[in-house]
């Protein structure tokens, strides 16, 4: 699968403007992340663009989140690892699902509540763009559990254990990717 076919299966399987946002924010985020790491970008960016493909779909019972969309994506012989990420990035709210392993995996798990959390920073900024935020605001954000209260920050202190990052950096190279599409994130 290619960046196109997944696309055009996001936008078959979604119809949510935000749901969509974020899978593209997630997309971004793991594509600097690939980039910092040395690893494979398009595989990279590929996995965070098609993590939540099913959670329209499954809202209803968000804990079976992510089930249905593995049967499609071995249909279209996507690249086992994107599946296993995918798998993994429930961690914590599936009961048969594997803790993430491996950089990939981690950064997936890490990043798709990281994307949230800048991306209400971003809105509460008086212009409202991705530009005004910094590594700094979204620290000074990340304890207040009134702010984004959807964002589970427990995932953060996986960050520095299984990807070698402090979360200043972390959050540094997430905000970079979600920068670079600021267009279409209308941010």
């Amino acid at each position: 699968m290619d960046r196109s076919a997944a696309l055009t299966l996001i936008t078959s399987w979604t119809q949510s403007p935000n749901l969509i946002k974020h899978m593209l924010a997630v997309e971004a985020a793991m594509r600097s992340l690939a980039r910092h790491f040395g690893e494979d970008e398009e595989l990279w960016g590929l996995t965070g663009l098609i993590h939540d493909l099913d959670y329209e779909k499954l809202k209803d019972t968000p804990e079976k989140h992510p089930s249905l969309v593995f049967a499609e994506l071995e249909k279209q012989a996507v690249d086992s690892r994107i599946i296993q990420a995918i798998r993994s990035h429930a961690w914590h709210w599936q009961a048969d699902a594997p803790e993430p392993v491996g950089k990939m995996e981690w950064s997936l798990f890490t990043c798709d509540e990281l994307t949230g959390l800048i991306i209400a920073c971003a809105l509460v900024q008086p212009d409202r763009k991705l530009a005004s935020v910094t590594v700094e605001t979204v620290l000074k954000k990340l304890p207040k559990k009134d702010f984004a209260k959807g964002v589970d920050r427990e995932r953060f202190n996986y960050i520095e254990p299984n990807l070698g990052l402090t979360i200043s950096e972390f959050v540094g190279l997430c905000l970079t990717g979600l920068r670079s599409i600021s267009a279409d994130l209308s941010l």
